[in-house]
């Protein structure tokens, strides 16, 4: 058996679903940051452990969750509420924790946008850390979102988990997106100054993790980065073969990477509302 967390705010569409997909186990913990909607109430009406913690970050989130809520078994595995646990892949979780030589494993997502399967312009199969030893993993912040610190040895499992990315609607993707572009932005400067593309990862690395990651090193240094995007997605990756859905997605990745160039941009030429109130404020034109 394993435990399993649930990561939740503001999910009212999506936790009664999440929760019932993920009641092959008997340990469910539902780690909510304070949401406005009718969260709370939906998931009492479950059998799950329901704690609230103010959201900080998506790595510190998962740090306190990991360090503060203890599971009742050993491997756990962590499942966001627009994402399903499949009774495939619980069956696989539970067989790839009686190999005493993995502590953790990746597992792919399987993009679900427009009522079907985003199949190629998804990078499919892109690799999420979900399964592993609670004590032997770590997460700290990257971006809009998190990156993994691994003890030992990670594998990969073969079955996939369905991840509803647009399940609340374009208009709460958009506004999502929007937030995350920003830490995006910051991250794209802070890599840019300090980080380097590793070649060597990029052409030989040894899973699909490490050649995507620095994949994205090379591509944040590349000029006309939404259109080259919009052009390995759609074409490279084969996002046409998707269909009207594929081209809708890929259009909105574009239209992601370009916020996110824009931000960038703003960022380092322009200063923020804090920068200019305090140089007003030294020069006495505020009172």
């Amino acid at each position: 058996m394993i435990s399993i967390y649930i990561l939740t705010y503001n999910e009212e569409l999506d936790i009664a679903a999440c929760i019932e997909s993920a009641m092959l186990s008997d340990d469910i913990i539902v780690v909510d940051s304070f949401s406005s909607d009718r969260t709370a109430e939906i998931a009492s009406l479950y059998p799950v452990r329901f704690v609230q913690h103010a959201f900080e970050s998506h790595g510190r989130q998962r740090t306190w969750m990991l360090e503060s809520i203890p599971p009742k078994y050993e491997w756990v595995y962590i499942l966001e509420a627009d994402e399903r646990m499949t009774p495939e892949l619980f069956a696989e979780c539970v067989a790839a924790t009686k190999d005493p030589n993995f502590n953790s494993y990746y597992v792919a997502e399987k993009v679900m946008f427009m009522n079907r399967w985003i199949r190629y312009s998804t990078q499919y199969p892109r690799y999420q850390l979900r399964l592993f030893r609670h004590g032997k993993v770590w997460f700290d912040d990257y971006g809009h979102t998190e990156r993994e610190v691994c003890e030992g040895v990670t594998g990969f499992l073969k079955e996939n988990y369905p991840h509803y990315t647009c399940s609340k609607g374009l208009s709460r993707w958009i506004e999502k997106h929007n937030r995350y572009s920003t830490d995006e932005a910051r991250e794209t400067l802070h890599q840019l100054e300090n980080g380097k593309v590793n070649w060597l990862n990029l052409f030989f690395g040894k899973s699909e993790v490490e050649k995507r990651r620095a994949l994205k090193d090379l591509s944040l240094r590349l000029p006309g980065r939404p259109l080259l995007r919009f052009l390995y997605m759609y074409f490279f990756l084969g996002g046409c073969l998707d269909g009207r859905a594929g081209l809708a997605w890929c259009t909105l990745q574009t239209f992601y990477e370009y916020l996110i160039l824009l931000k960038a941009w703003e960022m380092k030429h322009l200063p923020t509302p804090e920068l200019e109130t305090k140089v007003l404020v030294g020069e006495g034109q505020l009172k």
